[in-house]
């Protein structure tokens, strides 16, 4: 933004252009490695967490001086002279869907001991980005046209002296080694319960992993989820046969003459996470036609192409469910979706009524095998076999009422 004597002042900013994926609590830590021996004199908006070796300073002593520095975001309720705008929310960055207003967050850093032109400047390498943990994976520094600004009259542009931008992606399979959320079936046409895939999420072992998931009525429960390492975000599960920190439930409920409801319920069995602003992402073909949606927020996601409507984000309602809580009786949100048939594609057989794919804070669960899906009563191989003694009987008893009318 200006030239110092010695340095620059910038301003970073950090833009989640995801739809459906955002940097939760405890948010972002943003590092780097400077390509020179700049020092960082001090900064609004954010800072590092580490002030490193600053013994050769006398006077004014720089806020950090790491090769390496890493870099926090403030916590909300910082002092008005320590801020910038889209600072100080705790590294936590909403979705581009959810929240645009807040899908960006942004510091200011005064660099010292560094260029002071645009061809002595060397941009930082090595950039990694942590949300709160690994999964992304970030690119090199490129220099870029400068940015511009247009004041709020919109009467004048200015723009920065210099800009550089670095590309970050993420990768579930960097994240975590193992999936995070698994799905569940039922419906009112058939008593069957599907259950998570068994170790959907990892399998209870608890010789040679104790303490890696806990029973819900457990006594040492409190003591547990309190006790050493409660800070860690560590998920701590209940003990399940899936043992995922989330199980989303898909649930055909009802069906009408020109419509169909399903009710999806989101559980959380992770006692050490509260999951904010949560989202759903869902795949079925029959999102193209959404009559009403209950107590979630709604958005049509065309992924693929404009012309095929199959998948929609879900995502609670501010102050009301958009908090799903720890492990526990209030563990779980809820709500109701109702559509309108297309009688040309819809049917309950097949297993079409149920969703294609589904994915949690942009986490792909795990879906049942769709050969353990609920079976329509009429369509089920072992009860059309059980129609086939009396259908013989009922044969017989007609061939006799021929053969004495005749």
């Amino acid at each position: 933004m200006q030239w110092t004597p010695d340095g620059y002042v910038a301003v970073v900013t950090m833009y989640n252009f995801q739809q459906y994926r955002h940097i939760q609590a405890p948010g972002w830590t943003l590092a780097w490695t400077w390509a020179k021996k700049e020092v960082i004199w001090s900064m609004v908006g954010a800072q590092t967490t580490e002030q490193g070796d600053c013994s050769k300073f006398k006077g004014n002593i720089p806020h950090c001086c790491k090769r390496d520095p890493t870099v926090v975001d403030l916590l909300p309720g910082t002092p008005y002279n320590m801020q910038i705008a889209n600072c100080c929310k705790g590294g936590v960055i909403n979705s581009w869907v959810q929240d645009p207003s807040n899908a960006a967050s942004a510091f200011q850093v005064s660099v010292g001991v560094a260029g002071t032109t645009n061809k002595t400047v060397r941009v930082p390498k090595n950039f990694t980005l942590n949300a709160p943990g690994p999964g992304y994976t970030c690119g090199q520094a490129t220099i870029v046209k400068p940015s511009k600004f247009i004041t709020q009259d919109g009467r004048r542009t200015t723009q920065a002296l210099m800009t550089w931008n670095v590309t970050c992606t993420y990768s579930q399979f960097l994240s975590q080694k193992t999936p995070s959320c698994c799905v569940s079936l039922s419906s009112f046409y058939n008593e069957t319960i599907v259950d998570c895939p068994t170790c959907a999420c990892g399998c209870q072992n608890n010789i040679t992993q104790p303490g890696s998931c806990v029973e819900g009525d457990s006594p040492y429960l409190a003591s547990v989820v309190n006790g050493p390492g409660k800070k860690s975000f560590t998920p701590l599960v209940q003990c399940t046969s899936h043992m995922c920190p989330i199980r989303v439930h898909w649930h055909v409920k009802l069906n009408y003459k020109e419509y169909w409801r399903i009710k999806i319920s989101i559980t959380n069995f992770n006692y050490r996470m509260n999951y904010t602003q949560w989202n759903l992402v869902v795949q079925h073909p029959n999102l193209d036609n959404v009559t009403q949606i209950f107590s979630f927020n709604y958005k049509s996601l065309t992924p693929y192409s404009a012309t095929i409507n199959d998948t929609a984000m879900l995502w609670g309602v501010k102050y009301y469910n958009d908090l799903l809580t720890e492990a526990g009786p209030l563990g779980n949100v809820q709500s109701e979706i109702l559509f309108r048939k297309d009688m040309s594609t819809f049917t309950f057989e097949k297993g079409w009524a149920f969703p294609r794919r589904i994915y949690f804070n942009g986490d792909n669960c795990v879906m049942p095998p769709p050969d353990a899906y609920p079976w329509l009563p009429n369509a089920s191989p072992s009860l059309t076999a059980s129609l086939i003694p009396p259908v013989m009987v009922f044969c017989a008893v007609l061939a006799c009422l021929l053969g004495y009318l005749y």
